[in-house]
């Protein structure tokens, strides 16, 4: 009995143990379960916070790109709309582009009185103002020889009209668009030719400056064949030369061919920086370029032009021309392209009007930085206007020099 009893103790024994370790192994992972949670309570928040922060900035920065790329689509897509709705505008409303070509509203340089040319440095120039029809008046400005400079001060309307009756000859200025006769390149071309023993007048066309009505092309011939018949009736047998510049040179041939075809030719023609006709001017402006190759260019744009009964066709007018003619350039004009004076040039040369007159095509290289309007800085325009000739001699552009 003693033997079998002892065998079950042990067993119990055993058993005991076992159960005592494995308690005592199971209390001992619960715990560390314990402790781990307990850790991970403890660091969990502060390890998950930076993780947190950097997602939340990830997403503002996404959003704000985001919303950045939103507005420049919204940019983009006005800008867009812009651009395709200003050609059916122009088509829609002609005399949009009729402004455009005038820009007779820019009034460049401001704040002068047009009626004070002294404050320009004319000192020797008398502003008058001339009525061509009713309800329209323009500004007139005449600056007399750089000779008569002191002879001129204090003097009235009236001895500045008996002048025009000397031995001088006299120079009537059309200018171009935008700005006024009071342009700083215009008071300085004129100061060159007056210096140059010319009388010159020059007038702003209705609607620019400080003269009265509604420009158009028919309006501002009509103002400049006034202006010239108010000299010829004032300046007897001196000779009238007739200068026009960019836009003004569309004027000038106008005049000149109605001139001509009333037998009352001027006594010669210049052109400076002209073009050949107003649509092929409009195409080559630098305005145009982002709408050159817009599909129907021609019809948004340049049909509105001759729908407002805008022509100036230098290229037609000089084919009806007998006068001399002077051609000046510059080759980096950038506003009429040299190749557009160059080819009206080749227009005017070979036509019948001119086979009695002389036509001669002046260049200016564009290291020569002339552009669009410093014509009158180069030195050699006294030679071109005027040849060598004894003292006391009379300009004569007749007799234009070549330039070497």
């Amino acid at each position: 009995m003693r033997k079998r009893t002892e065998p079950v103790a042990l067993e119990h024994e055993r058993c005991a143990a076992a159960g005592s370790s494995s308690s005592g192994s199971a209390a001992a992972a619960l715990d560390a379960d314990c402790r781990l949670k307990q850790n991970l309570r403890l660091t969990g928040p502060a390890a998950a916070e930076p993780r947190c922060a950097a997602d939340a900035g990830m997403k503002r920065a996404l959003g704000r790109r985001k919303g950045v790329w939103l507005r420049l689509r919204k940019i983009l897509f006005c800008v867009l709309g812009l651009y395709i709705a200003i050609p059916f505008l122009i088509k829609l409303c002609p005399g949009i582009q009729a402004k455009l070509i005038f820009l007779n509203f820019v009034r460049v340089p401001y704040f002068i009185d047009l009626k004070k040319p002294q404050d320009q440095g004319l000192n020797h120039t008398c502003n008058y103002y001339l009525q061509p029809e009713e309800d329209v008046t323009i500004g007139v400005w005449h600056t007399v020889p750089a000779v008569w400079w002191k002879n001129a001060q204090g003097k009235d309307q009236m001895w500045y009209e008996d002048a025009l009756a000397s031995s001088h000859p006299i120079i009537l200025y059309l200018h171009g668009n935008a700005g006024t006769r009071g342009g700083d390149h215009r008071v300085e071309l004129y100061k060159v030719l007056s210096s140059l023993g010319y009388h010159v007048v020059t007038f702003d066309y209705r609607g620019w400056g400080d003269s009265v009505g509604t420009p158009s092309e028919r309006g501002m011939t009509y103002d400049a064949l006034h202006v010239f018949d108010w000299i010829k009736a004032r300046s007897g047998d001196n000779p009238v030369y007739i200068w026009g510049h960019s836009l003004g040179t569309g004027v000038a041939t106008n005049l000149v061919r109605r001139l001509c075809e009333r037998e009352t030719p001027p006594d010669a023609l210049i052109l400076e920086s002209p073009f050949t006709n107003i649509r092929e001017e409009a195409k080559s402006h630098p305005f145009s370029v982002i709408y050159r190759y817009f599909p129907g260019f021609d019809w948004f744009f340049l049909d509105p032009i001759t729908s407002s009964g805008i022509k100036f066709a230098n290229d037609e007018n000089v084919k009806h021309i007998s006068c001399p003619l002077l051609i000046l350039h510059a080759e980096d004009d950038p506003v009429v392209p040299f190749q557009l004076g160059r080819k009206l040039y080749s227009i005017a040369a070979p036509a019948r009007s001119f086979r009695d007159f002389k036509v001669q095509f002046v260049p200016f290289h564009s290291d020569l930085g002339y552009r669009h309007k410093y014509i009158y800085k180069s030195p050699e325009l006294p030679r071109i206007l005027r040849p060598q000739q004894g003292p006391g001699s009379s300009p004569d552009p007749s007799m234009w020099s070549e330039l070497v």
